[in-house]
Parts: structure tokens; sequence; C-alpha cells
């Protein structure tokens, strides 16, 4: 517990510090931290006898990523993302010359990884530069950082206080509906919160987001919870000691950051 604490307090402070420290330090450090968790997920999955083309897809990630946060430093033409073509397509042709028994299972997992765990975070990284007509505002991400982690203490409180209904038991016998909804109450009043200091959506805007981000980083986590278990492994990495790896610090932000940013994008609009 101890260590768990003191990794969690200077995680804390790196989150907190990659955003308030301006928009370059932002964007690079999502950079590396997306690159990261994907060559984790590479690995998990070469436990089970898979290899994926890990070169190529970080090549892939790196410029996708890169390319996207660039965009709103220089408003290039975005045709330069067609680079990622040849790229992508050489994943076919480099598994022509691997042995392998199953060559699309590598192929489709190349993919998968990058689908999953790239994309939402290029999602989460746009969400720093949808106010002031692009320019770098921290609260937003902030926010959403905040109401994730609170949703996260809500579910473990309130589960271990009156957990009884199982959520997801197959997946995660641990998660309760309790639980669930303890998660939300925690993240709106989070949310609540912010709406009090921070007037770039109004209160039922941020409480949409909050209901949003519990939802949908529940589903995350149950999501990387199911892909651990195919995969018989307890944690998806050891990079965060009592915290496992960088995949079970950010399963929820997967499938939510995606869907925040649009309904913030369409309720902006």
């Amino acid at each position: 517990m101890k260590t768990r604490a003191i990794t969690g307090f200077f995680f804390l402070i790196i989150m907190v510090g990659s955003l308030l420290l301006g928009d370059k330090v932002f964007s690079v450090f999502y950079l590396l931290l997306s690159t990261a968790t994907l060559f984790e997920f590479y690995k998990l999955i070469k436990k089970a006898g898979i290899r994926p083309h890990i070169i190529i897809g970080l090549i892939a990630a790196v410029l996708v990523f890169g390319l996207s946060a660039l965009f709103f430093y220089i408003k290039f033409d975005l045709k330069y993302l067609l680079l990622i073509i040849p790229i992508v397509f050489s994943v076919f042709i480099t598994e022509l010359y691997k042995k392998s028994k199953i060559p699309f299972g590598n192929i489709s997992y190349t993919f998968v990884g990058f689908i999953f765990i790239t994309i939402p975070f290029i999602f989460f990284h746009a969400l720093g530069f949808l106010f002031n007509g692009g320019d770098f505002n921290w609260k937003l991400p902030l926010g959403f950082l905040c109401m994730l982690w609170a949703n996260d203490t809500g579910a473990y409180l309130f589960g271990v206080k009156f957990g009884k209904r199982k959520l997801f038991e197959r997946h995660s016998p641990k998660k309760s509906w309790e639980g669930f909804f303890g998660g939300i109450l925690t993240s709106m009043l989070v949310a609540y919160i912010f709406s009090q200091q921070f007037h770039q959506l109004p209160l039922l805007g941020w409480l949409g987001m909050a209901i949003i981000i519990s939802t949908f980083g529940t589903l995350g986590d149950l999501v990387e919870s199911m892909l651990k278990r195919s995969f018989d492994t307890k944690d998806s990495g050891s990079l965060l000691p009592g915290h496992g790896g960088l995949l079970d610090r950010f399963d929820g932000l997967l499938l939510s950051a995606p869907i925040v940013y649009v309904y913030v994008y369409l309720f902006i609009n």
C-alpha cells in the first residue's frame, strides 16, 4: 500500500505538471506516453505467441500523433497524414518474410494496438486545443483526468462499502453496480466544482462530461480486463510499482476520450 501511494503521488505530480507547463510540454509528454503505452500493449500480446510488427506500429503511431499535434501549432494541409498509408501496407509485405502460423493475427494485433491506444490519446490531446480558437487550454484535460480519477476512487470506495450486485463478473469479479453509480456521483461532484471555477462549459456540460467519463471509463476498464484475461495475466506491465503498467492506469481513458471529444465539440458548437 505504501509503494502504491508513493507511486500514485509522483504519478499525479507528473500528470498535472504535463498540463501546467505549457502546450509544447503537453504535446511531447502525451506523444511519449501514448507510444510507451502502445509498446507495452505489444509486449503484452507477445506473451501469447503473437508477433506484432512493433517497429512499424510505433513509427505509424508517432507519425500520426505527431502530425495531429503539429497541426495545432502549424496549420498545414492534412494531406500529409497520407504518409501513413505506405507504412500501414508495409505490415502486410513484411509479414510475407516472417515464418508464422498466424500471419493475419500478427497483422491484426498491430492495427488493434494502434486503434485501441494511439487514437484515443490523440483525441485526449486534442481536448487541450478545443477552446480559444485552437489555443492551448489545460482546464478541459485537467477536468477530464480529475473526473476519471474521481470515478475510479468513488467506484472503489462505494464498491467496498455497499457492493453486492456484480457489474460484469465474467471480466471483473470485484466491480459492482453500487460502485459504478458511486463512481458517477463522485465524478459529477468534481464536475460541479470545475463548473464553479472554470466557465468554458456550463454546469450541464461538465455534468454530461462526467457521466460519459464514468460510463465509458468503466467500459474501458472492462475491455482491458478482458484483454488481460485472454492472455492470462494480472497486470499489463510493471512500470508503475503498486499500480501495474501504463495500460492499467489509462484503460479508462481509451474509450472515454474519443466520446468526450465528440460530445464537447458538438456542445461548444
